[in-house]
């Protein structure tokens, strides 16, 4: 008994602790619902509906011309709201939609479609995500013409939720400079350094959270409509750009470099017209990964060499036609030895010799012994010439040069003559252009520009003009003795072997040892740097590849060889840099053009265009000429339909017009006028005859 007892006491005990948590449960469910219900239902609201960020439309970017470089493109969710259909409309058209559905998106049968409809119809669902791709515009102006769609968003229930895509019609085209931008506004390039003028103005919406943690936007009248952002012009050549990536590309390949890049500048306004920077990917491809040009500091190199002959002209006795000892190219200082690049040396040769050859030893011994005591005063130079600090270009990112200075650690008896060549401190390859920019520019150096204007459509909101950064970076009389040294690089130095033949080009090279762990190896980093055409200066350009391989590793056979190639192309494109024949030179008397026969009218024209007489014998539309005099005679030629017009002499143009008139199908060989015709002039033409001609 005693344990039968016990055992009902347990059962009790446990009974009545049942009780008391249900009682405990029904009281604070009452306190909740009741007392802390404004509280909770506040809160719920909080977790179910939220104001949300709604990204702006970025702003476009265009190039010189107008050309898109970067755009936004509208996407689409697409959802349905399957309580807004009237029965009717949604009973007959559910079969049909779920057979479009299926078919466009093809990730579910029909029957899937078509029972996810039917269950959302069923259950009031007024947010179902029917696909988790994206469509766009031209997509989603066929879904709207299918059936229960096509009644609009109010009455179909269709919901179509826009999401802007970056675009970029040219691809990779000056991939780094355009850039890109991040979901954390973070990115490089212009894309990121004009974000808050391109990014506009974000809006906010009114959300709900749906099962399946979706957000569902709601209609609010609070809601906040973004602002698109504005428009950037760049300075940018499409054209001219894609003739840089690619004379880059075919050296990098090659070469089979590591790193290249290229820029090209507009000598009196410092546009940027081309900028490209490519990096091999290790599989024989070559991405843009950095923009090296402006944000990379190297050693320029034998490019620098251009300031150490500004200090030396402008602040010590040396003259071109001096002469210097530079040996069998080896010149040791303390315990280091400077080499120049040519075996055996240049021996004993005027100081313009040494620059055109770029001799290392006579630039070294030079600086030296003129501002061997005062080296700070050679440092002055490199201030001066805005060598020392950065750009300011458009473009974030911009690191500081590395400038050694008397008096500071690391400098020593060797780094003056060091720097003489270009190696001990770091500058970036735009700074090197703006130097050279600023001899062609007669001295004035400006800062280069990316960016033209800001815009909202066809409005202005804010523009960029050339900034002056020196007025006059040497006298005069040194920018002359310059302009001199800088063509006679390419007339009969280092660079002869991209000596043009139509327009002169001026320049310098440079090939610079690379450090690697505080120690110079055996690879190289290529440049050349100038402008053209040297008599009327419209453009500038750098070129840099760094560690080619192979036989050659000079700036002269490496870099060289792609500004000529950019060049030459922009020479044949623009018209305005090329110098007007000579007439007279030209000119041969009572010689008249080639003018054989043709259409009349056409013929007569030209004629009159070139100031020759010209009299007609007949009123015929085709026609062949005689001379008579210093004048053209016109006589009626062989033309008819159903017979073999005579064609010879003609420009083949004509000649196929008339051949296919009369019925005949044409074959020939060769260019220019017609020599030869098959079929004699003045035959009949059968169905299906064949004539052959022959041009030269």
């Amino acid at each position: 008994m005693n344990i039968k007892k016990s055992i009902l006491l347990r059962v009790r005990i446990a009974f009545l602790f049942v009780v008391l948590f249900a009682i405990a449960v029904v009281v604070k469910t009452g306190h909740i619902q009741f007392v802390e219900g404004e509280k909770w239902a506040a809160m719920g609201e909080r977790i179910s509906f939220d104001y949300k960020r709604v990204k702006a439309t970025r702003g476009n970017i265009y190039s010189d011309n107008g050309s898109l470089l970067a755009t936004s493109l509208p996407f689409y969710k697409i959802a349905f709201d399957a309580t807004l259909p009237k029965d009717e409309v949604f009973n007959s058209g559910l079969d049909s939609l779920a057979g479009h559905l299926s078919r466009f998106f093809g990730d579910k049968s029909k029957t899937d479609y078509k029972r996810m409809l039917k269950d959302a119809r069923a259950t009031g669902k007024q947010y179902v995500i029917l696909s988790r791709k994206h469509i766009d515009y031209q997509d989603k102006k066929v879904m709207m013409r299918w059936p229960i769609f096509r009644e609009g968003r109010l009455r179909g229930g269709a919901i179509f939720e826009k999401i802007d895509v970056r675009y970029r019609p040219f691809s990779g085209l000056s991939g780094r400079t355009i850039g890109y931008i991040n979901e954390n506004d973070k990115g490089v390039g212009l894309e990121f350094s004009f974000n808050k003028q391109l990014g506009g103005q974000d809006g906010y919406a009114y959300y709900q959270k749906i099962a399946g943690g979706i957000w569902k936007p709601v209609f609010d009248a609070n809601n906040v409509k973004a602002v698109e952002g504005l428009d950037l012009q760049t300075t940018l050549d499409v054209n001219l750009q894609d003739v840089a990536e690619t004379a880059l590309h075919k050296a990098m390949l090659q070469h089979n470099a590591d790193d290249g890049m290229v820029c090209v500048m507009e000598v009196a306004t410092g546009n940027i017209k081309a900028i490209s920077n490519l990096s091999s990917d290790g599989h024989g491809n070559f991405v843009e990964r950095f923009n090296f040009v402006t944000g990379q500091l190297f050693e320029p190199g034998s490019t620098f060499k251009l300031v150490t002959m500004i200090a030396l002209l402008e602040d010590s006795p040396v003259e071109l036609n001096d002469s210097i000892d530079t040996g069998n190219g080896e010149y040791t200082f303390y315990n280091k030895t400077v080499r120049d690049h040519e075996e055996g040396g240049l021996g004993r040769v005027s100081v313009q010799d040494a620059f055109e050859h770029s001799s290392n030893v006579a630039m070294a011994k030079l600086v030296d012994k003129h501002f061997g005591l005062r080296p700070q005063k050679f440092v002055d130079y490199v201030d001066q010439l805005k060598l020392s600090q950065p750009l300011g270009v458009q473009i974030a990112g911009e690191p500081t040069p590395k400038i050694k200075r008397p008096g500071q650690k690391g400098w020593s008896g060797i780094s003056l003559p060091w720097m003489a060549y270009g190696y001990g401190f770091e500058i970036t390859p735009l700074h090197t252009l703006a130097l050279y920019n600023a001899v062609a520019n007669n001295g004035k150096m400006i800062k280069p520009i990316f960016v033209k204007s800001v815009r909202r459509a066809d409005e202005e909101e804010e523009e960029f003009e050339s900034e002056v950064l020196n007025n006059k970076i040497c006298s005069s009389e040194t920018l002359d003795k310059m302009k001199l040294l800088l063509e006679g690089v390419v007339e009969r130095g280092t660079a002869k072997n991209i000596k043009g033949t139509h327009y002169r080009i001026a320049g310098k090279t440079g090939t610079a040892q690379i450090l690697e762990n505080g120690r110079y190896t055996k690879k190289y980093i290529t440049s050349f740097v100038g402008y053209f055409p040297a008599h009327a200066p419209k453009y500038s350009a750098i070129v840099l590849i760094k560690n080619p391989r192979g036989w050659y590793q000079y700036g002269s056979s490496v870099a060289a060889p792609v500004f000529k190639e950019i060049a030459d192309n922009i020479y044949a494109r623009d018209i305005n840099l090329h110098q007007p024949m000579d007439v007279r030179k030209f000119k041969l008397q009572d010689v008249l053009p080639v003018i054989r026969a043709g259409n009349q009218q056409e013929l007569t024209m030209l004629c009159n265009s070139l100031g020759i007489s010209s009299h007609s014998q007949t009123e015929e539309e085709w026609v062949r000429s005689s001379r008579e005099g210093n004048g053209v005679n016109w006589k009626k030629s062989i033309a008819g339909k159903n017979l073999v017009p005579d064609v010879m002499g003609m420009t083949f143009r004509d000649a196929v017009y008339l051949l296919e008139n009369s019925g005949l199908k044409v074959f020939y060989e060769g260019k220019g006028r017609v020599k030869q015709q098959s079929l004699l002039p003045g035959g009949r033409v059968a169905r299906g005859n064949r004539i052959f001609i022959k041009l030269g």
